[in-house]
């Protein structure tokens, strides 16, 4: 079926800012501060309230480099769209292609993080019940539609929260009743004789908690007045998530100093929600990491069903698959169901291995995006003024020299892997355009009511 028999091939403007805050904040996870607390206190030597200052600080720079581009090109495509039209458009195409494994690899993610969760409580159950399971049911719920999808992530988002603010009373209910105990003050947040190695490290493991609020970039042509909401939301998201991370962490490294005491450092969040609350709020904290995962999921499927569409609609991929609109529901219903049935390869992998395609991804579209605001700014005509030098040059660059420093810190695996899926770009790349001979096509889009 030719797109063009559904509206022209164009997505339909219903998101209003709250439900793109819902999907970046769903995307990102926030019960992922409870799932990483042990690794990263082990990481930074017990500095995690401080690293995610750092990370935040840091992943601020990125954020403005996002909205800024989003002002320039509110269509769906992020970082691909933004790197074809500043910089070249086969070095577009590659970092889409680059891009996209970090969006496959999320939905893979919340499936095996739902398996671990679900086998613990029930495990006469075959896994492949809850891999299955949770990929057909939030399959089923995007192709309904985004509006659906947005107004359900609202209420996931809300209970994550609740859940959240329960853990952080009853951490501050057993430091104020034991006495074994003291909140962090500000002298011991940053003490003079602190190591910046540690606390480098824990940022940079830390800075994956972020990843999603870029991804709100590819609903710029479903949401109204993209070119207000998107950059808004980007900024509302990421601080959001930086005051819960850090709230959430203060709390929990005030009460636990040292994850040592810990069975399981990787498996801390349980054990302290245990012990501050006993079995019924930890039912309750597992019922919220459960509600994380799908909430995730929805999110992540919905952002890389829309980036298939659009290098589809620019038939960098076949356009009569990945570039085709529902009539009905209005959403990219093929690419939706691709995208469900990549995330079946959850099955076969385990956790480290979806991790590193996720690192590898977002720390090339981190990068992209903040080289692609300074590039524009190096060819347009704006006036080099002090506020605009500072806006567009040293912002970004603080930016990628952060995300260089994730570079370096990012392990071989992962590097590997990432630079096989690369090659495997190239070769598609010179295979469409007869040996780099011919230019990726391209759709000129047309200007839509903003």
């Amino acid at each position: 079926m030719d797109v063009k028999e559904n509206n022209n091939g164009q997505l339909r403007r219903q998101l209003k800012l709250i439900h793109v805050i819902a999907i970046g904040i769903a995307y990102m996870s926030p019960f992922a501060v409870f799932d990483t607390f042990g690794i990263a206190s082990d990481a930074s030597g017990g500095y995690v309230p401080a690293s995610y200052l750092v990370v935040f600080t840091a992943i601020l720079f990125t954020a403005l480099s996002y909205g800024k581009l989003v002002k320039m090109f509110p269509i769906s495509g992020s970082v691909y769209t933004y790197t074809r039209k500043i910089m070249n458009p086969y070095i577009g195409v590659l970092v889409g292609w680059v891009t996209f494994i970090a969006y496959l690899a999320l939905p893979m993610i919340n499936a095996l993080l739902a398996n671990i969760y679900l086998s613990s409580g029930f495990p006469t159950i075959p896994e492949a019940v809850w891999v299955i399971g949770l990929i057909a049911v939030i399959t089923i719920f995007n192709i309904f539609g985004v509006k659906i999808t947005a107004s359900i992530n609202i209420l996931l988002v809300i209970f994550q929260f609740l859940v959240g603010a329960i853990f952080i009373y009853l951490n501050i209910r057993t430091i104020n009743s034991d006495g074994a105990h003291q909140f962090i003050t500000l002298q011991s947040l940053f003490p003079a004789n602190m190591e910046m190695s540690p606390l480098l490290a824990g940022a940079a493991l830390l800075a994956l908690s972020f990843i999603g609020f870029d991804a709100i970039t590819t609903l710029s042509e479903e949401t109204i007045n993209p070119r207000k909401n998107i950059p808004k939301a980007i900024l509302i998201v990421a601080t959001i998530g930086g005051v819960f991370f850090f709230t959430v962490t203060y709390f929990m490294q005030s009460l636990f100093p040292d994850v040592s005491v810990f069975q399981d450092i990787e498996g801390a969040s349980p054990e302290i929600a245990y012990i501050i609350g006993g079995n019924f709020f930890l039912s309750l904290f597992i019922s919220g990491a459960l509600v994380s995962v799908f909430a995730s999921g929805l999110a992540a499927q919905l952002s890389a069903s829309r980036l298939l569409f659009a290098m589809g609609r620019d038939k960098v991929i076949p356009k009569s698959f990945f570039g085709y609109i529902s009539p009905k529901q209005n959403t990219p219903v093929l690419n939706i169901i691709l995208v469900g049935i990549l995330a079946l390869s959850a099955l076969f992998l385990d956790l480290e291995t979806a991790t590193s395609l996720i690192n590898f991804g977002a720390f090339t579209a981190f990068s992209f995006v903040n080289l692609c605001v300074i590039i524009s700014f190096l060819k347009t005509k704006q006036a080099r003024t002090a506020g605009n030098i500072i806006s567009n040059i040293i912002a970004p660059c603080l930016g990628l020299i952060f995300i260089i420093y994730l570079w370096i810190n990012l392990d071989l695996f992962s590097i590997i892997i990432g630079l096989i899926w690369t090659g495997l770009g190239i070769i598609y790349l010179a295979f469409t355009t007869n040996l780099f001979k011919s230019p990726p096509p391209e759709i000129k889009f047309e200007e839509l009511d903003m």
